[in-house]
């Protein structure tokens, strides 16, 4: 038998003759492997899905004119300069001052299939408008008027320059509009009343320019920083700006959430340290006689190090991979229950967990180990 086999033997089947202690020591290691590798794995993996989270709250990039006007073009052209997979939506506004029943309302001219990305929080009674000559009006225009779903409703606007020719001329361009939804959303925007783009062109009798654009980007603040830089650098009429309440309260909470994590990692790791140091001083302790004896029949220290470390190895290596596996399906759950989606596989974690379980297992060793280095043969054997 080779020795390398005769060593393993040795070091399982000393494993094997303490099996109720070893598995306490077995189980405090493949729980802390899991919680280390469940945890780091939410760490690396909480940007995204927090990130995901906050674009349910609205845009975190916007477009304004710098100075000149800013078209529908230049818009586009600037979105582009953002990775598509980071671009997750891009909604552009035009406004204008428009006539409900003789009162003056502001209207956004806007792509209604867009809205949905940027501006997910918003509540609709009934539907976006899907169509042409179709409208979605705020919950206090709504109120003011006293319409519902389904009624129509007449929009007027004078273009820029009408004179009148006669007491006859009527100068107001006028559409009728079949709303198709109420909008609620506690805030300015049940002000205002929405339309197509192409449905304020043609009530407008012109294109126009693009007045602001929202932008929701899957990007912490660094990059989107970069992105607007980028942008603003271009020599395109647009200006890139921020939504600081966006941006900086995601920063602030992945920051402190992520300093948890890693609080709470150390932690078990030292829990896990403490379990399995005490758990091996036990172990030296009943072996006591069994290292006398060796050392008097002239084993080595090396020897009986060698074997404690071997074993503390293997429980590690053990424990690792348990740990690996029980951490994935840890931080599945988490991420399931808490964000509502499924967490990304990282394999690297896997050689990871099981290198740390091993290191901290041997750390766990040292001192047990060493007190068995300090056996005195004599006065064990003599049953002191």
């Amino acid at each position: 038998m080779k020795k390398r086999q005769m060593y393993l033997r040795m070091i399982t089947a000393s494993l094997m003759r303490r099996r109720s202690r070893m598995l306490v020591a077995l189980l405090s290691i493949a729980i802390g492997a899991t919680i280390l590798s469940g945890l780091v794995t939410i760490y690396y993996d909480v940007p995204r899905q927090m990130g995901a989270q906050f674009r349910n709250y609205g845009a975190n990039m916007i477009f304004t004119a710098s100075d000149e006007e800013m078209s529908l073009d230049d818009v586009h052209q600037s979105a582009n300069m953002i990775p598509s997979d980071d671009l997750i939506g891009m909604t552009p506004y035009r406004y204008e001052n428009i006539r409900i029943r003789e009162r003056p309302i502001v209207v956004a001219g806007t792509d209604m299939e867009s809205i949905k990305l940027t501006s997910p929080y918003w509540r609709i009674q009934g539907d976006y408008p899907a169509t042409s000559e179709q409208i979605l009006i705020g919950a206090n225009v709504a109120e003011s008027f006293r319409l519902k779903v389904g009624d129509m409703l007449t929009v007027s606007y004078t273009p820029e320059g009408a004179v009148a020719t006669d007491e006859e001329t009527v100068l107001d361009n006028m559409i009728d509009f079949e709303i198709t939804g109420i909008l609620d959303t506690g805030g300015s925007e049940e002000d205002y009343v929405y339309v197509s783009l192409e449905d304020l062109e043609t009530l407008t009798e012109n294109k126009g320019s693009i007045d602001v654009a929202e932008l929701s980007v899957q990007a912490n603040s660094d990059e989107l920083a970069g992105y607007a830089d980028k942008i603003n650098d271009s020599g395109l009429p647009v200006l890139a700006k921020l939504v600081k309440r966006v941006t900086a309260s995601e920063t602030t909470v992945l920051s402190k959430l992520q300093a948890l994590v890693l609080l709470v990692t150390v932690v078990v790791l030292a829990l896990t340290m403490i379990c399995v140091a005490t758990t091996m001083t036990a172990v030296v302790a009943e072996r006591r006689k069994e290292i006398g004896l060796r050392k008097a029949i002239g084993a080595s220290d090396s020897s009986i190090i060698k074997e404690f470390i071997g074993e503390s190895m293997l429980l590690g290596g053990l424990g690792g991979i348990f740990g690996s596996v029980l951490g994935f399906i840890f931080a599945q759950q988490v991420s399931i229950h808490v964000f509502s989606s499924s967490i990304t596989f990282q394999p690297l974690l896997i050689p990871i967990t099981i290198l740390v379980s091993v290191l901290v297992t041997g750390l766990s060793s040292l001192m047990p180990i060493r007190s068995a280095t300090e056996v005195d043969p004599a006065l064990v054997l003599k049953g002191e």
